[in-house]
């Protein structure tokens, strides 16, 4: 049964469009919608206030953050976790992590977002 889950997870995707001026908490609550799992971002190594936008999480960080992007991200459930992950770092410098729907618990980067949904 896992196997045809796996499957589905190769169809079943959500695409993000992120914009300067969009609130982290709307993202992230984007994200929680699409995956049942919740994003989490970091300015350095503090939890990012989740009412800050990209731009103003620019102003507060030493690292830039790359808000003029024309690229969307497209995440997919079949998509690895540490690769979401690294996908927020390189195409925006942004630090995320992916914790379960209660934000308590880390999930494990090698898990696809799809399976770690289901767990």
């Amino acid at each position: 049964m896992e196997f045809f889950k796996g499957i589905t997870d190769h169809f079943n995707k959500s695409e993000f469009t992120i914009a300067r001026n969009k609130k982290l908490k709307t993202i992230s609550q984007d994200f929680k919608k699409s995956f049942g799992l919740s994003l989490v971002f970091y300015k350095g190594n503090m939890i990012a206030e989740d009412d800050l936008t990209l731009a103003a999480l620019d102003k507060k960080t030493t690292k830039e953050v790359s808000t003029d992007t024309k690229l969307n991200l497209k995440i997919k459930a079949s998509m690895k976790v540490g690769e979401v992950e690294d996908l927020f770092e390189s195409t925006f410098g942004v630090k995320v992590q992916i914790k379960d729907a209660s934000a308590k618990t880390l999930i494990d980067n090698d898990l696809t977002l799809g399976k770690a949904s289901r767990s």
